[in-house]
């Protein structure tokens, strides 16, 4: 039985859900992460995304990854894609290769510097500069739905809340159709960013990423290095029960739905999932809203 009050959020059909996995970095996370897609498949995303990691250093296995999905799967990938360590002749390469495998969106990125989230930044000499430009290089080559990040409580490393705003005012100029923000835990946190962005003239959709993570330590450590606030409330749901894997998780899921009611209440209608290829979590996060299977066999 859900915890929550009956919303318009968990009719289901009322929102649309799309979902981001990491690349394997072994055979075992390699069957996971396929397991995990084969039970998110069913729920019928908008789409799925595939990260990047720091510096590239995920490039192949991103590349197989998306490419499995395409010859595999049912399911619309987008690609991440970075800046980062990277030449615009190499960059500009695996975008021709995205469009001849058949893949129309990607995810374009400034991308963290190899020595990880928090260092500093080196925009690469013979490369894109920032996703902005990366979003135009994209464009000119082929006719792709590009996604680029957008930073409710600012990125860490922008002057200002305005400065934060005008990069992503370059990049939708560049050609970028959507934002997906960073991962928060407050409905305020998101509508007020989205006042202050519709106020400054951006109309694309402003897609809320809504994070899965139940090690909660880890979720602190990673919420300080790119500037997201855990409010007091998730401490104290969280106290006690470091040791107890699926109360985590369950809490995780309840959080997360909680989270995704309250915005649906507002009128907001797509929802990005960072899975952390957890299928369970997934699931069990939609099943709570009313998104899986049946509801839409039901709809179509």
């Amino acid at each position: 039985m859900s915890l929550f009050q009956p919303s318009r959020a968990q009719q289901g059909a009322d929102i649309a859900v799309s979902f981001e996995f990491f690349p394997p970095k072994s055979e075992e996370m390699e069957d996971k992460l396929w397991t995990s897609i084969a039970k998110l498949e069913p729920l019928s995303p908008h789409f799925v995304s595939v990260t990047y990691g720091a510096g590239g250093s995920t490039r192949e296995r991103t590349h197989r990854t998306v490419h499995r999905i395409v010859k595999e799967t049912g399911l619309a990938p987008a690609a991440h894609l970075t800046c980062v360590e990277a030449t615009r002749e190499d960059v500009d390469a695996v975008i021709r290769d995205y469009w001849t495998a058949g893949v129309r969106h990607i995810v374009a990125l400034r991308g963290d510097p190899p020595s990880g989230i928090g260092g500093a930044y080196v925009p690469p000499a013979d490369g894109y500069a920032n996703a902005a430009e990366l979003t135009a290089g994209i464009k000119a080559i082929g006719d792709f739905e590009v996604s680029v990040g957008c930073y409710p409580e600012t990125h860490p490393e922008s002057a200002s809340a305005n400065a934060d705003i005008d990069m992503l005012k370059a990049k939708i100029d560049a050609g970028a159709t959507r934002a997906i923000t960073q991962f928060f835990f407050e409905p305020d946190t998101y509508l007020r960013f989205l006042d202050r962005v519709r106020a400054a003239g951006i109309d694309i959709p402003i897609v809320p990423g809504v994070m899965l993570q139940p090690n909660f330590k880890g979720l602190k450590r990673i919420a300080g290095l790119c500037g997201a606030t855990i409010p007091v409330w998730m401490d104290e749901l969280y106290d006690g029960i470091e040791e107890d894997v699926r109360t985590r998780e369950l809490v995780t899921a309840h959080v997360a739905a909680e989270l995704v009611t309250k915005l649906a209440d507002q009128g907001v209608d797509q929802f990005h999932f960072y899975t952390l290829n957890r299928a369970g979590l997934a699931q069990s996060a939609c099943a709570l809203l009313g998104v899986k299977p049946e509801a839409v066999a039901t709809a179509a």
